[in-house]
Formats: structure tokens, sequence, C-alpha cells
């Protein structure tokens, strides 16, 4: 069964991936809104991980609706959820027999509630896979430097193929630096550069 897998580059989808793989054809899949060259750094993770890469374009209204929430909110929680679902939307429109993410039980950005991947399915005749819902932060984060070479770093410097890679550099470009720090809570992420052996 072909499943595409939402994919940043970081631990937590990675980390999906190698879960799912005993059971699927894994396909990483980035969305991207062609602002930056995030899907670049995606695919170079997908490639080190030995995973086939795909990207979908969203439309770039998505994501200047996304960072208005975030300005109106001051925190980037809710627009980073309208972005995942529209790329779920997206990936599910694209053929595959199943799609996924990596997000863990205790995520609070990007969550996705029982009631929408029942609608996924059901719009799209397509299976919703959370290799990671039963796992909290503590055994990712175990099992990830378990399997993972995992750079981290601050959020702001550190390039990989995730939302909020882009959504900061349009923040940034309407907004101003300044509403970025006023949004974007510091905080660490990871890229993955490949599988331990």
């Amino acid at each position: 069964m072909d499943l595409a897998l939402c994919f940043s580059g970081g631990k937590d989808s990675a980390l999906a991936a190698l879960l799912a793989d005993p059971f699927f054809d894994v396909t990483l899949v980035t969305a991207s809104f062609g602002l930056t060259d995030a899907t670049a750094h995606a695919r170079e993770a997908a490639n080190t991980l030995g995973f086939d890469h795909e990207t979908v374009g969203l439309e770039r209204a998505i994501a200047q609706q996304a960072v208005e929430r975030m300005v109106e909110d001051g925190y980037p929680r809710n627009g980073i959820q309208q972005v995942h679902e529209a790329t779920l939307e997206a990936v599910a429109a694209a053929g595959y027999d199943a799609i996924g993410d990596g997000t863990r039980r205790d995520d609070r950005a990007p969550t996705v509630s029982r009631p929408f991947a029942q609608s996924l399915e059901d719009r799209h005749d397509v299976e919703y896979v959370v290799p990671l819902a039963g796992y909290g932060r503590s055994a990712i984060d175990t099992l990830a430097a378990e399997r993972l070479a995992i750079e981290q770093g601050p959020s702001d410097s550190l390039a990989k193929g995730d939302y909020e890679h882009e959504l900061r550099t349009l923040l940034a470009s309407e907004h101003g630096n300044s509403a970025v720090a006023e949004v974007f809570p510091e905080h660490t992420q990871s890229v993955v550069r490949g599988r331990r052996t």
C-alpha cells in the first residue's frame, strides 16, 4: 500500500517514516508555498534516509491567511494548524492509498481531530495513518536518538522543510522581523542528517 507521509525533514516525521516503512511503500511529501528553499532541505533529508520525496504546492493565499491569523492571535498555533490541514487535503487528493504525518500524542500544533481524519478518509477514499500517535515526546526523543543522526538548533536559524520556515519568511516580509519574534517563541528544532548505523 502506498503511503504519502507529510515530511519536514525533522526527527518526528523521519521517525514516523521509519516506523511505517515495514508496512507501506513510503513516499515523503513536503508541502510548499514556493517562498523559500525549504523543500530542498526536506528532499536532502529524505535522500539521506533512503526514501522517495515529492513536493505538493500550496496556494500562497493559505500562507497569507495563516500569517494573518498568527498576527491576530499573537502566537503560531492556529495558523500552523490551518496549514497542516490544507497540506493533508492536498496530499489526500494526490491519489495515494494512505496519507500520514509525524504528529505525536502530546503535540499542541498541529493536531488532527478524529472527525477531520474521518472526513479526509471518506472524502478522498484514503487511509489516514499516524505512526507516532501513541508516543510521547520522551519516547520519540529516545527512539530518534537511537535510529537517526540529528542536528538541533534554534528554529530561526536551522534550515529545514517545515511550515514554520516559509511562514516566518512571509511574516517578516509583510509585518517586519519584529513580528516574527512576537509571534514565534524561541524554541529548538531538529533536522535529520541520516540513519544511524
